[in-house]
């Protein structure tokens, strides 16, 4: 990694290190002229330096919710609307920002997970989803804290798990007879096709018979 600096010259993300230490290069250069991300960069190479061979920097993002369709927005992707109150409105893709700019109702369309809650084909309400609301309290950091919180995670989206595939194998219960129905419709609509030749040609004799018999009455 290069940091660029006055007069187009490169410099190694070491050296940048040096500059964001020493506040200079060794030619009585300011920090000042030195852009920000490299000064980031050059600190995040020096944490890893520290770190011990065959362990990576690990940076934890928080993962948005998009506003209309209520999937996941990674860092670095997705769109954000800022109204004029101040209030952030988040989409995972542009197909979410066009239905909110159109002022359509999430709750209307099919491809949403506001509407398949409200018409009962996702759990719409339990305790776990109280574990996923944002708290914007400031928390004094305690290892032993982070360690039980991460934890507790783990643990909660398992229980989560478990309840969205009991709760959906619920639903499913009817579509068993409903599956066999279509089934036996299919069989008795192709049975002539599971017939042995052999029967279908004693068929086709009585069948014959009987037509002779009929013209004979006649």
């Amino acid at each position: 990694c290069v940091a660029a600096g006055a007069g187009g010259r490169t410099w190694p993300a070491q050296r940048a290190a040096v500059v964001v230490q020493s506040g200079g290069d060794g030619d009585n250069a300011r920090q000042s002229w030195l852009p920000v991300r490299w000064r980031v960069q050059a600190v995040v190479n020096l944490l890893a330096s520290a770190r011990p061979a065959g362990c990576g920097l690990a940076v934890a993002m928080r993962i948005e919710t998009c506003y209309v369709c209520s999937g996941p927005c990674y860092p670095g992707h997705g769109i954000t609307f800022a109204r004029n109150d101040a209030k952030l409105f988040r989409f995972c893709r542009g197909k979410c920002h066009k239905t909110f700019k159109n002022k359509l109702n999430p709750r209307k369309l099919k491809w949403t997970k506001a509407f398949r809650r409200a018409a009962g084909k996702e759990m719409a309400m339990d305790t776990s989803f109280d574990f996923e609301r944002q708290r914007n309290r400031p928390v004094k950091y305690d290892r032993d804290l982070m360690k039980k919180t991460v934890r507790a995670m783990e643990r909660v989206q398992a229980i989560k798990s478990a309840r969205e595939q009991r709760f959906w194998d619920k639903r499913m219960e009817k579509n068993a007879d409903v599956a066999k129905e279509r089934d036996l419709a299919e069989v008795r609509q192709g049975l002539d096709l599971l017939v042995s030749p052999l029967v279908q040609q004693d068929v086709q004799k009585v069948a014959q018979r009987v037509a002779q018999r009929v013209k004979e009455k006649a």
